[in-house]
């Protein structure tokens, strides 16, 4: 970051056997060419924006949510399912009916509404609450139909649920009540509209106020992150004709990329200012500034699009797509902050730089240094580093206790807002058939009709089963399958026992003795075969991101302590955000309903936040050893590094806190935990580790910080990560 020492006026005096001419790097002379064609540069990110809007209208999202996870029990059985019975291979959406006179007397209305539904696109077949007992609750007043979709919910278009969902609740009368639940109707339904993204530009744009105390400075950087998340949020929507992308990736790149965004052209915006403070004219702050905080930026979006592409090797379908989407955010937010940026700063250049010199002037008037109370709280830390080290990292550990206990898994309708059907067929259902009705199990035996019926036998006697239907066998005689209804919620942790011991303990021994290969499926089962997965794979994911991510410090720092170190405070701010999320959305903390982790969120917030991480750890550090390399003296590098940068760095994290908070208004389970989840690991991470233990482990480390031994030295290539405005 930029070295300011002392006073605004002391910023002005060049470094001490430096040059006053800049030699500028590849950064300084992009900035050099966006600031001569300023108006060039802003027309064609205007077209290039508006050629991506256009363009994504003109073809429409394609968004699919794909969970398939091949190699396991739940995929198995779907595949047998396309192969033996195609009718039974789509998802289902239930038809739950309540009346509390009895639903025998409404047998008419309701035959004429499921021919209505049996007749409409996507269904494959409809089988009413009259043709199976088992269909109406004990007392008579609850029942359900069952309509087979010719796919899986996501594949069906949701017009065509809308149409299904239209055309039973049509029916309705007095007395009679009609509700419909299923994945289909739960993605088909609008849940209503939320107000994160406002949220998130509007506290954006108040932090920047009042950092800037400018309407026009506030709104450089925001202006600039606009920019960037519009045209990502339309390549995304045309990439998704070629990849998989989840129809939940949206809104989480809008609000990543609008915190991204903000955040990079903050840091170089702050340089720039700094820059103008020194005494250079606008085009050279431009240039100095680019060719020195562009640099940290550059290596910083790098890092998160390592850590996000490493998600693509974890092989979890959507989940792929989703980091491809936002590692292409990132990508876009840092062009825009190298491009479109100094554009942006030559165009308001007359009016920053006489708000800049006019706040600097009345501070240098009324005595106060820059950095003057980070400075003194540097000094503090550094006088006791050890008991501050202590303190900071008991209370983050105890934070991250809650997360060894984490459960994953999904959300289902039983979390949907009380006024989507989708959420009252849930209750209906569980007050009429038991908890466990809701995630039932799809049990396949690939045998003869014999074999279906003993495995159906023992499968009803099995601990955990509240019920089992009989054997239904497929047309060609080579499937049977089985509905298995829990004792307990999908949620719940024994219902997950219970997958396990299905196909650990009961399966092995009846293939033994039918001959029949017993399959466990069925959504609920692959939710939880997801969720095992992401927990098998989660290590060799971590420690990829990990290692190259440190790797990359090695060659920048040219340490071996600052990698490990950073390694070591990412994981543990991580970690304290996957505890919060766990006390809060697990536990029932404030008054949220109980439930699982969703299963994808804790290795994207770690590819996110691991990112981010690293980039404030890349502008302290920096700076600290931009002071090393001048100076020698290793307390005086950490108390400037972090005079210089502690502004800034809480100032983008607090944007970034606000702006992840947002999610939390959403209407969405799954956002609201990945937003708490940033928002905490971003609050731990700007203020309690860099501003806290770094300057402890720092001074602790002294010299040692920078030690890398000879013959590493020696291989190693030299990196100049940031280019001193003043070399």
């Amino acid at each position: 970051m930029s070295p300011t020492r002392g006073s605004a006026a002391s910023i002005a005096l060049p470094a001490p056997g430096r040059p006053d001419t800049p030699r500028g790097g590849r950064f300084g002379a992009l900035a050099g060419w966006a600031q001569r064609r300023r108006w060039a540069a802003l027309l064609l990110w205007v077209a290039v924006l508006a050629a991506v809007t256009l363009g994504s209208l003109a073809a429409g999202s394609a968004y699919k949510n794909d969970f398939s996870l091949p190699g396991t029990d739940s995929q198995a059985a779907t595949d047998l399912f396309k192969k033996h019975g195609s009718a039974q291979a789509g998802d289902s959406v239930e038809i739950v009916l309540k009346d509390g006179q009895g639903i025998d007397g409404r047998k008419a209305a309701v035959a004429k509404m499921l021919a209505d539904v049996k007749g409409l696109p996507s269904v494959a077949d409809v089988r009413g609450p009259y043709a199976d007992a088992s269909a109406v609750s004990k007392d008579g007043t609850i029942g359900y139909a069952t309509v087979t979709l010719d796919g899986k919910a996501e594949a069906v278009p949701k017009e065509d649920v809308t149409a299904i969902i239209d055309a039973a609740k049509g029916a309705e009368t007095d007395g009679l009540q009609i509700e419909l639940g299923g994945d289909a109707v739960r993605g088909a339904e609008d849940k209503g509209s939320s107000t994160a993204e406002l949220a998130g530009i509007v506290a954006a744009l108040v932090i920047l106020g009042l950092l800037f105390g400018s309407v026009v400075a506030a709104a450089v950087p925001l202006i600039t992150a606009l920019f960037a998340v519009g045209g990502a949020i339309g390549l995304i929507v045309i990439a998704s004709h070629v990849f998989t992308i989840a129809d939940f990736t949206p809104p989480i790149t809008m609000l990543v990329g609008l915190g991204v965004g903000v955040d990079y052209a903050l840091l170089i915006f702050y340089r720039y200012r700094h820059e103008l403070t020194a005494g250079a004219d606008p085009d050279e702050a431009g240039r100095k500034a680019l060719d020195a905080a562009g640099r940290t930026v550059f290596f910083a979006g790098c890092t998160v699009i390592i850590a996000l592409l490493g998600l693509v090797a974890l092989g979890l379908g959507s989940l792929q797509g989703v980091a491809l989407a936002l590692a292409l955010t990132v990508l876009t937010t840092m062009a825009a902050s190298l491009v479109l940026l100094p554009a942006l700063l030559a165009i308001f250049a007359k009016r920053i730089q006489r708000h800049v010199l006019t706040h600097a002037a009345k501070s240098a008037a009324r005595g106060k240094a820059e950095g003057r109370r980070w400075r003194a709280m540097a000094a503090a830390v550094q006088r006791r580093p050890l008991p501050a080290l202590l303190v900071a990292v008991v209370a983050l550990l105890a934070l991250s206790a809650p997360a060894l206990s984490m459960r994953l898994g999904f959300a289902d309708a039983g979390n949907d807002p009380k006024t989507t059907t989708s959420k009252k067929a849930y209750d209906l259902l569980a007050e009429g058939f038991g908890p466990g009705f809701n995630g039932p199990l799809i049990v396949l035996a690939q045998g003869d009709k014999a074999a279906g019926q003993a495995v159906r036998s023992e499968l009803a006697k099995a601990e955990g089963v509240a019920a089992a239907s009989p054997a239904m066998p497929t047309e060609d005689g080579a499937l049977s399958t089985m509905i298995v209804y829990p004792e307990t919620a999908p949620q719940a942790e024994g219902t997950a026992d219970l997958v396990h011991h299905l196909r650990d303990d009961v399966a092995p021994g009846l293939e033994r003795e039918t001959g029949a290969k017993v399959l466990v499926g069925g959504s609920t089962a692959a939710s939880q075969d997801f969720a095992d997965t992401v927990s098998q794979r989660l290590p060799l994911f971590v420690a990829v991101v990990v290692g190259m991510s440190s790797l990359l410090l090695m060659l920048v720092f040219r340490s071996v302590l600052i990698p490990l170190k950073a390694a070591l405070l990412n994981l543990l701010s991580i970690s304290a955000a996957l505890g919060a999320m766990t006390l809060v959305f697990q536990e029932g903390l404030f008054g949220v309903q109980p439930g699982p982790i969703e299963a994808f969120l804790p290795v994207l917030i770690f590819a996110i936040v691991f990112g981010l991480s690293m980039d404030y750890e890349v502008f302290l550090i920096s700076r600290i050893h931009e002071e090393w390399e001048r100076t020698k003296d290793h307390s005086h590098a950490v108390r400037e590094g972090l005079a210089s940068t502690g502004k800034v760095i809480t100032a983008a994290g607090a944007i970034m806190i606000v702006v992840f908070g947002a999610f939390m208004l959403s209407t969405d389970r799954m956002l609201q935990q990945f937003g708490l989840g940033l928002a905490v690991a971003i609050l731990v991470d700007a203020l309690v580790i860099r501003c806290l233990i770094v300057p402890a482990v720092m001074q602790l480390f002294g010299k040692r910080a920078w030690w890398l031994p000879a013959p590493l030295a020696r291989r190693l290539p030299k990196v100049a990560l940031e280019r001193p405005a003043d070399s």
